[in-house]
């Protein structure tokens, strides 16, 4: 009895081994298994339930840690890097992206084979081989008509590879694993996958996936990666806040008396909501009251100074699950009309486009403060200096403007189509220009020619620019001023010359026909009060001591 015993337990034994011999993909993917009723409800359309066998043979799967990572591939370690377009709303798509990182100096090429660059030095040198893998050689090896390829050219599961033209090129097996589910992929040094999310649970899920290369007749895990994605059921929301003449719209601080433009950006990355009915709701906290809208962009002007709070609602209706439907109550039947034993119950059938709201909030702490309103060129002067002039000529520029009083202005110069910065200057405003905001700015420029001139007035919260084109006219040995100014030298040369030959010849005249003893009688009247007379006609005195030019005018 004892032997019959011991013979039936080998035999449960036996039974059991192959049982536990075989692996399922949670096993190899994953430690984390969600429950039955999660595998349940979050079900993936063209995912497989991770419950299956995973062929270990052929595809072999190491502990983080195991020695065998090491040799996994040539000339070092190839890191996965895993990107979505998460968070997604509940309904929407979400997109997940998985990039290979190779090991320095290697590159995939056109063909799907992993190469060597060229001229590239990792620290041991340039190799002497051009493939790391050379997996398209590997491929002509084998036929894909070939009954022992096709043992081989199949996925974990046990699916064959889809009979695509491009399959050479595909050298990597893609597992992505989430939510107790799995999906297969063959690509390149890239691949992606898309999943709906109307079945999935609401917050943060994991998705992991892990890459396999090509090794002739198996399979060698070369890289694994996990992220967290989230699914929601709020409508992600930014708003960018721009006005102009503001100096900072990152810090919420903006100008009175001038629009700020609120445009709302919305996160949908798979144009879940392109088709959807969007209304804005504002409120800006200044007691304007509210605002409906249905566009995404919107202007508001605070007049006062101070803190607001403002607040935004989003609203959507997307396409959803349909309620059950209802029983309507019974209508009252006549007594006249015949009872049948089993009473009709009507039903309301909902329609077949169910809609349901989804919404999303904003909200910020803005501050109005005082700022430059406008600045405008008034006047445009040519600045006329004495003999020599310098090089560059100079121009004042007379500025008016609204607002605060500014702290700096700078000016910057530019070619006729304001697109090449020539010259940038900047100056503190060191006076108080006044209620009247009345200023002149003077700057030289580099020859004559036509130039855009943007001038700009700032202060700790503001900056208000304006622009014109200039032209300048030239500073050269030829230019009219510098000739007017040879020219009049020169007139007043020959005009002394002349002054000069006359009084000889009237001093001569004097000589001749005068006697000597009345020469007393014209004193006062000859040569020396002839060149006195025509020294004050024609030499008047220096003005330069007048008080009213030692007093320039104050520019910047």
């Amino acid at each position: 009895m004892g032997c019959l015993y011991c013979f039936l337990g080998l035999l449960l034994l036996a039974a059991r081994l192959p049982l536990d011999a075989a692996k399922r993909f949670h096993d190899v993917l994953s430690s984390e298994r969600p429950s039955g009723h999660m595998r349940e409800h979050n079900r993936l359309n063209g995912w497989s339930s991770d419950e299956n066998d995973w062929n270990e043979k052929l595809y072999p799967m190491w502990k983080r840690g195991d020695p065998r990572w090491r040799n996994s591939w040539k000339g070092g370690h190839v890191q996965a890097v895993l990107t979505s377009d998460s968070p997604a709303l509940v309904g929407s798509n979400i997109t997940f992206v998985v990039n290979l990182v190779f090991p320095r100096c290697q590159k995939e090429d056109a063909n799907g084979n992993i190469v060597y660059e060229k001229n590239c030095r990792n620290g041991t040198g340039p190799s002497p081989d051009l493939y790391v893998y050379n997996w398209t050689a590997w491929a002509e090896d084998s036929d894909w008509g070939n009954d022992t390829a096709q043992s081989f050219h199949v996925f974990p599961d046990g699916r064959p590879f889809p009979h695509h033209h491009r399959w050479r090129k595909w050298s990597f097996v893609y597992v992505f694993h989430t939510l107790g589910q799995y999906f297969q992929k063959l690509g390149q040094c890239s691949a992606s996958v898309s999943i709906n999310t109307t079945n999935v649970t609401l917050g943060p899920q994991f998705m992991e996936v892990t890459v396999f290369r090509r090794d002739r007749r198996t399979y060698v895990p070369i890289a694994k990666v996990k992220d967290v994605y989230v699914v929601t059921d709020q409508i992600l929301i930014f708003v960018n806040m721009s006005q102009k003449n503001d100096r900072n719209s990152s810090d919420e601080t903006f100008l009175r008396d001038i629009p700020i433009m609120f445009n709302v950006l919305i996160h949908d990355p798979s144009h879940f909501l392109s088709a959807s009915t969007i209304n804005y709701k504002w409120n800006f906290g200044d007691n304007t009251g509210l605002f409906v809208s249905n566009n995404h962009t919107l202007n508001h002007t605070y007049v006062l100074n101070g803190t607001f709070n403002l607040n935004l609602t989003v609203q959507a209706a997307v396409p959803g699950p349909c309620p059950s439907p209802s029983p309507r109550p019974p209508r009252p039947t006549p007594s006249f009309s015949p009872v049948d034993d089993s009473p009709l119950e009507l039903w309301e059938i909902p329609d077949e486009d169910c809609k349901i709201h989804r919404y999303g909030h904003f909200k910020a702490t803005i501050t109005i403060v005082e700022g430059i309103l406008e600045v405008n060129i008034v006047e445009m002067t040519e600045v006329l200096m004495p003999v020599p002039q310098p090089d560059d000529p100079l121009m004042d520029f007379v500025v008016t403007c609204q607002g605060t009083s500014p702290t700096e202005v700078c000016t910057v110069v530019s070619d006729p189509t304001c697109q090449v910065a020539q010259d940038t200057v900047c100056n503190p405003v060191e006076v108080d220009v006044g209620d009247a905001c009345l200023l002149t700015v003077r700057r030289a420029f580099n020859g004559s020619g036509t130039y855009c001139v943007n001038l700009t007035l700032g202060d700790s919260a503001s900056l208000a620019l304006t622009s014109t084109l200039v032209s300048v006219p030239g500073r050269h040995l030829g230019s009219p001023l510098r000739m007017a100014n040879g020219g009049a030298l020169a007139s007043v040369g020959c005009l002394a010359i002349l002054v000069t030959v006359i009084a000889l010849l009237v001093y001569k005249k004097h000589k001749e026909y005068k006697p000597i003893e009345n020469s007393t009688e014209v004193k006062g009247k000859g040569l020396d009060g002839f060149l006195e007379h025509a020294k004050v006609k024609f030499f008047p005195r220096c003005q330069e001591k007048d008080p009213l030019l030692k007093n320039p005018p104050r520019v910047l």
